[in-house]
């Protein structure tokens, strides 16, 4: 290309001057020092016709235009830097710095809205991972209900009977062998008439409690409205009567109930301990024989030294039957 522009400027300059006829041959032009860029087609100086342009003047712009020796190609911008913050997110590139243009507003408002947090990694034992910030460890509570059965932690009625207040709870295991509930139930009242305090004993005690409370308690004082129990005694991992060496009480088994007092709508107790042999505890003699049937075990202060305070009913069953005293 260069040596064709400088055949075509000493073609121009010849026919400038007049001359008539053209060498046979033409000048072969002297070849450029090496490295040196050829100018592109499209970057040449334009060159209007003669009629406008004095020639000399087209020369000399020729001339100039290659003494300014190769032309320089704009630089291709620079790509944006990606940076990789992470494998689990996709990289982000680094924006240059340029002229914001008059949408600029639409855009930037769709690149400023906030990314979704990261969920909170949970460990092996499902708590909340220590390392991930505090903001990021919102883990929703989950209550998890103790023990196997699927009715374990229901509050309101329990053991399949609407008239049984309570709840259920987990499994009661012992390491003395023995002791311990399978399904074990806390009670806080029987058809009505509430317990001084909760009643940790299985469902079969608890049935046999209710069927006493309506058939054998109640009726035996009348109209005398009973509205509570005192409990002295429920579950317990103990030998019977706290004696060292005898054998595993019911209590260890959830198969015992202890009752201290009778309480009334009128706000008397009926002590076992101070009305026993008084006159106000004849209905409660009463009741403690009518016990015999729903449990299989009941004893009083008549029976031995250990129930002088409280009557104990249970559900043991009994080579010769119900044993009553």
């Amino acid at each position: 290309m260069q040596r064709f522009a400088w055949g075509m400027l000493l073609g121009l300059i010849l026919a400038g001057s007049g001359w008539a006829n053209a060498p046979d041959r033409s000048l072969r032009p002297v070849p450029g020092p090496p490295g040196t860029a050829q100018p592109a087609a499209g970057d040449a100086p334009q060159v209007r016709g003669a009629a406008e342009v004095p020639l000399q003047v087209q020369a000399a712009a020729l001339v100039a235009g290659m003494a300014a020796g190769p032309l320089s190609s704009p630089r291709p911008r620079e790509r944006p830097v990606v940076r990789i913050s992470g494998a689990s997110e996709p990289p982000q590139p680094v924006r240059q710095a340029d002229p914001v243009p008059s949408s600029a507003p639409v855009v930037l408002a769709l690149l400023s809205v906030p990314r979704p947090e990261p969920r909170p990694r949970l460990s092996a034992g499902g708590a909340a991972d220590p390392q991930m910030p505090e903001r990021v460890q919102t883990v929703a509570a989950v209550r998890i209900l103790p023990g196997k059965s699927a009715i374990t932690g229901k509050k309101g009625s329990v053991c399949g009977d609407p008239s049984i207040k309570g709840e259920t709870l987990a499994p009661i295991t012992s390491r003395v062998r023995g002791c311990g509930i399978k399904e074990p139930v806390r009670i806080t009242s029987v058809d009505g008439v509430a317990l001084s305090q909760p009643a940790v004993i299985n469902c079969d005690t608890a049935r046999a409690l209710k069927t006493w409370v309506r058939k054998g308690l109640k009726p035996a004082f009348g109209r005398k409205d009973v509205v509570g129990l005192r409990i002295a005694a429920s579950y317990a991992c103990r030998p019977r009567n706290n004696v060292r060496g005898a054998k595993i009480s019911e209590h260890g088994r959830g198969n015992a109930i202890d009752i201290a007092a009778i309480i009334l709508a009128d706000g008397k107790d009926i002590v076992v301990a101070e009305d026993w042999r008084r006159s106000a505890g004849k209905p409660m003699r009463k009741a403690h024989k009518a016990a015999c049937g729903p449990f299989s075990t009941t004893l009083g202060p008549e029976s031995d030294r250990h129930h002088r305070d409280h009557l104990h009913f249970d559900i043991a069953r009994q080579r010769g039957g119900a044993y009553c005293r």
